[in-house]
C-alpha cells in the first residue's frame, strides 16, 4: 500500500473537520525514453501494443510529492502541493512533510518554474482541468480534511464552484462534459470505513451547487481510479476499509469496476485482473481503452523489511470500454501511486508520486499520444 502499513494507514485517514470555504481562484500569471511494451489479453489473445514513453524535465525537490494536485492552465502544465517524507525514512517514527508550492513546466523541453504557493499545504485533493483553470477539491494535511475548494490559473480568470458537502480526501474524480463527478474518499484521519458517495457538479448551472446521486452498487472505498469514455463515468478498484481488534483502518483491495451513464444509472463491468489502489487517476482515454498504470495490487503491503520492498507493479491495464475487456500490459518503466494522470499537448504526463513505500519521486514520465486518424 502507499506508504505502507507502518506508515500507520496514512494514505486511509489524514485529516479531522475541514473548513467550508466557497473557491478561491490562485492566480499564476503575475510570476513571470521511448518503449515499446506488449500487452498480452486475459483471453489469451496477443495484441502487439507500442507506447512511447519519456521522461520530462524533473521536478525541482530532491524527494519529489506524493498525492499533488495537477492539471493545465494557460498551455502550462501545473502540479502543486504534495507530501513526502524527510530525513530517516525507515525508523520509527519518520517525518511527513507537507506543501503549498506550485510549480509550473510552459513546454515540455521547459525548466520548472516555482511560482506562487497554495491557500494551505495540502495534499489527496481530486484536482480536474477545466476552462483553462485548474479546480481543486478536498484533500489533507497533517491534522485534517477539508471540504474547500480553489482553483489554479496560469493567467487571469474566475470560475464559479462551491466547496465539497463534507470534508474529503483520497477521493477520486473526473469531468465528463460540463459536469464534475467526485466517488468515494475517506472523511477523518480515524475514519474506519471509507466514503460511499457519489457527487455531482454542474458547472453550466447558474448556481453550481453539488447533488449527491445514488452511490455505486459496490463496498464503499477511497483512493480509486475514475474515468471518462463515451458519456460515462467509470469508477475502478480502490481500497475499503474496516477496524481491526485494536479499532485502527484495514484495508481490503478491490478489484470491481463500475460504469454511469447520465439517465441510466450504475452497471457493473468485469473485474480487474489486480487491484490498482491509488494508481494514477483519472485513467487516460486511449481510443476505446482506459488505461490503468501501475498502482498497489496490496500483494505486498506487508512486506518486511519495508526498506527493501520491491515496488509497486510495473504494468498496466486496459479496459476495453467496447467489449468490457482487460489486457495486461508489461514492462511500463516505471511503479507509481498517489499521483494524478494528466493530460497535457499531445501526451498523458504522471507527475511525480509514490515508486514504493515511503519513497517518493521528482520524476516526471509521459506518455505520446498518437493523433486519432
Amino acid at each position: 500500500m502507499p506508504d505502507g502499513a507502518s506508515e500507520k494507514m496514512r494514505e486511509q485517514s489524514l485529516g479531522g473537520k475541514g473548513s467550508g470555504d466557497t473557491m478561491r481562484t490562485i492566480p499564476l500569471w503575475f510570476i513571470g525514453v521511448g518503449c515499446f511494451l506488449h500487452a498480452v489479453s486475459a483471453t489469451g489473445q496477443e495484441p502487439a501494443v507500442a507506447m512511447n514513453w519519456s521522461q520530462l524535465p524533473k521536478i525541482p525537490d530532491r524527494e519529489g510529492f506524493a498525492a499533488p494536485f495537477a492539471g493545465v492552465s494557460g498551455g502550462a502544465l501545473i502540479v502543486a502541493g504534495g507530501a513526502n517524507i524527510t530525513g530517516e525514512k525507515w525508523n520509527e517514527p519518520f517525518v511527513k512533510t507537507w506543501y503549498d508550492s506550485v510549480f509550473v513546466l510552459t513546454k515540455p523541453g521547459g525548466r520548472w518554474l516555482r511560482t506562487g504557493k497554495l491557500p494551505r499545504k495540502t495534499d489527496y485533493g481530486v484536482s480536474i482541468t477545466v476552462n483553462d483553470g485548474v479546480l481543486c477539491f478536498g484533500g489533507s494535511d497533517a491534522t485534517q480534511h477539508f471540504s474547500s475548494s480553489f482553483r489554479l490559473a496560469w493567467k487571469s480568470g474566475e470560475i464559479k464552484t462551491t466547496a465539497l458537502p463534507q470534508p474529503c480526501a483520497n477521493a477520486c474524480g473526473a469531468l465528463l462534459g460540463h459536469t464534475i463527478y467526485i466517488a468515494g474518499g475517506i472523511e477523518s484521519p480515524t475514519a474506519t470505513t471509507a466514503l460511499h458517495t457519489f457527487w455531482m457538479l454542474d458547472l453550466d448551472a447558474p448556481e453550481p451547487i453539488w447533488v449527491e446521486l445514488d452511490p455505486w452498487p459496490g463496498p464503499e472505498r477511497m483512493l480509486a481510479v475514475a474515468g471518462v469514455q463515451d458519456g460515462s463515468f467509470y469508477l475502478f478498484s480502490g481500497a475499503k476499509l474496516s477496524a481491526d481488534a485494536d479499532g485502527k483502518p484495514v484495508r481490503e483491495f478491490l478489484r470491481d469496476a463500475y460504469r454511469f451513464t447520465p439517465g441510466q444509472g450504475w452497471k457493473r463491468l468485469a473485474d480487474l485482473p489486480r487491484a490498482a489502489v491509488a494508481a494514477p487517476s483519472p485513467a487516460p482515454a486511449l481510443g476505446s481503452i482506459l488505461a490503468i498504470f501501475s498502482g498497489d495490487d496490496g500483494l505486498n503491503v506487508a512486506f518486511q523489511p519495508v526498506k527493501e520492498h520491491p515496488g509497486f507493479p510495473r504494468n498496466a491495464l486496459l479496459y476495453d470500454t467496447k467489449t468490457d475487456g482487460w489486457t495486461a500490459l508489461d514492462n511500463v518503466p516505471f511503479s507509481r501511486a498517489t499521483v494524478p494522470a494528466v493530460a497535457w499537448q499531445d501526451r498523458v504526463v504522471i507527475p511525480n508520486g509514490e515508486v514504493r513505500p515511503r519513497v517518493r519521486t521528482p520524476e516526471v514520465w509521459s506518455l505520446r499520444v498518437p493523433a486519432a486518424p
